[in-house]
């Protein structure tokens, strides 16, 4: 081992909440059980969600698919409530431009 080595902190970016565009990460509570995550809206078709435990232990859906053993997806409630607060203006998109809400591809 050296005993050399510093004890330098590594920025682990997957945690970063602000951006370089300056729209940072925002606290949003599922409609359904009120699971608060972190949520970034980057475009209409690319959202960032993060889980902490507490999220994690509230969410009904992650719950049921725990119970059944089946593999848990994403959470449609969560995905639901995201879109609304985006259409609503709760939670920005940082780049609007592209298909919009109603687009099906």
């Amino acid at each position: 081992m050296r005993t050399d080595q510093r004890n330098d902190a590594r920025i682990d970016n997957r945690l970063d909440t602000q951006r370089a565009d300056g729209v940072p990460m925002r606290p949003l509570a599922c409609a359904r059980c009120a699971a608060e995550v972190l949520v970034r809206k980057s475009s209409w078709q690319q959202t960032s969600v993060q889980w902490n435990a507490r999220a994690t232990a509230a969410c009904a859906e992650r719950d049921a698919a725990d119970r059944t053993e089946a593999a848990f997806e994403g959470c449609r409630s969560l995905r639901d409530t995201i879109r609304e607060a985006a259409l609503h203006g709760r939670i920005t998109v940082v780049d609007p431009a592209g298909p919009g809400p109603d687009h099906r591809a």
